[in-house]
């Protein structure tokens, strides 16, 4: 990492929120501003959350797993295939993510500004 520390990370990076329910898309919000991130979307539904997904220019995303009522899925195998880096984010832990996502980092709701901001941090670090 050179001279580049952690925070660096996240400072200026360019992060996909896919999240459907308002109060928790703000409060990512929140968290990614406070960290110097730039958020992009957010995205609340899967048809727009893929088209962001294949043309929106962004280090990392953030995924609900369930989005209104819809798996992402889709979503996820379109960052995969960019090479891009992602986080699930739901309230159903690590065992609710299907194979082949398994080993992709999730922060379960409800997070701490400190657990997403480990999460995001690994999950960046980890695809360069």
């Amino acid at each position: 990492m050179g001279t580049e520390t952690s925070e660096d990370l996240l400072n200026g990076a360019r992060v996909l929120v896919v999240e459907d329910e308002a109060a928790i898309s703000m409060l990512l919000e929140d968290m990614l501003l406070d960290f110097g991130c730039e958020v992009v979307g957010p995205a609340a539904r899967l048809s727009k959350a893929l088209e962001m997904a294949e043309s929106e220019s962004f280090v990392v995303a953030i995924l609900d797993v369930n989005v209104a009522g819809e798996p992402i899925y889709p979503v996820a195998e379109a960052i995969v295939r960019r090479g891009l880096p992602l986080v699930f984010s739901t309230g159903y832990g690590g065992a609710g993510i299907r194979e082949p996502f398994r080993d992709r980092p999730v922060v379960q709701k409800p997070f701490s500004q400190q657990d997403l901001k480990r999460t995001l941090i690994a999950a960046i670090a980890a695809a360069r």
